[in-house]
C-alpha cells in the first residue's frame, strides 16, 4: 500500500509539473518572433543566405519550365532558339530540363546554405547561454527550449523561402522574356510554375528547419547551471 501510495503522489507530481511548465504554442510564437526581433541582423544574414540559395534554386526550375513551354508549342523556330541558348534537345524530347552543371551547383549552393545555417545557430546558441540557462531554471523543459529553436528556424525558413522563390521566378521569367520574347508568357503554364514555385519553398523550409535541428538539441540539453556560469 505504501509503495502505490508513493507512486501516486509521485504521478500526481510530475502531472503538476508538466502543467506548469507546458506554454500554450501561441505564447511559444510570441516568444520566437520577439527573439528573433531582438537579434534582427544575425536573423536578417541567415535568412538571406537561404534567400539567395532558394533564389538560384527558383531560377533554374522556372527557367526549365519556361523552356519546356516553348518546346511544347511545336513552333520549330522556338526549337531553334532553344537549341541556341545552349539547350541539348534532341528528337521527341517533350521537356528541356536543367543542365548537369546547373544541377550541381544548384546541389553545392543547398548545401552551402545548410552549413551556413548551422553555423549561424551554433552562434545563436553561444549567445543564449544565460537566457537558456534562465529559462531552464525557472522550469523550462528541453522540449520547449527545442521548440523555440525550431519555431524561429521555421519563421526564417517560411520568409526566405517564399523571398527567395518568387525573386528566382521573376529572375527567370525576366531572362526568358529577354532571350525568347512574348511566346515565353504564351507557353508557359502556371501549374507546372506553381509546383516549382512549391518545391523551391519546401526546400528551403527543409533547409531551414533541418539546420537547426542539431544547434537545437544542444540548446535543449544544456544544464541550468553551466549555461549560467557562462560570462557574457
Amino acid at each position: 500500500m505504501s509503495g502505490k501510495r508513493q507512486e501516486n503522489v509521485s504521478s500526481t507530481r510530475q502531472s503538476n509539473i508538466a502543467k506548469q511548465v507546458v506554454l500554450p504554442f501561441r505564447k511559444s510564437l510570441e516568444i520566437s518572433i520577439q527573439s528573433l526581433r531582438v537579434r534582427f541582423f544575425r536573423s536578417l544574414i541567415t535568412t538571406l543566405t537561404l534567400v539567395l540559395a532558394v533564389a538560384f534554386l527558383g531560377y533554374v526550375l522556372i527557367s526549365s519550365d519556361v523552356a519546356t513551354g516553348l518546346l511544347r508549342s511545336g513552333d520549330p523556330d522556338l526549337r531553334d532558339s532553344l537549341v541556341q541558348a545552349g539547350y541539348d534537345l534532341q528528337q521527341g524530347v517533350r521537356e528541356a530540363g536543367s543542365s548537369a552543371t546547373e544541377r550541381w551547383i544548384v546541389l553545392l549552393s543547398l548545401l552551402v546554405c545548410t552549413v551556413g545555417i548551422i553555423n549561424a545557430q551554433l552562434m545563436a546558441v553561444t549567445e543564449r547561454f544565460r537566457e537558456i540557462g534562465t529559462m531552464k531554471c525557472l522550469g523550462a523543459l528541453d522540449s520547449f527550449v527545442l521548440r523555440l529553436f525550431l519555431l524561429e528556424a521555421g519563421i526564417q525558413g517560411i520568409l526566405g523561402a517564399v523571398a527567395g522563390a518568387l525573386v528566382g521566378a521573376l529572375g527567370a521569367l525576366l531572362m526568358g522574356l529577354a532571350r525568347f520574347g512574348l511566346p515565353v508568357l504564351k507557353t508557359l503554364s502556371l501549374p507546372t510554375v506553381g509546383l516549382s514555385l512549391l518545391a523551391a519553398v519546401s526546400t528551403g523550409f527543409l533547409l531551414s528547419v533541418a539546420g537547426v535541428i542539431y544547434p537545437a538539441i544542444v540548446a535543449a540539453r544544456m544544464q541550468p547551471v553551466e549555461a549560467m556560469r557562462v560570462q557574457e
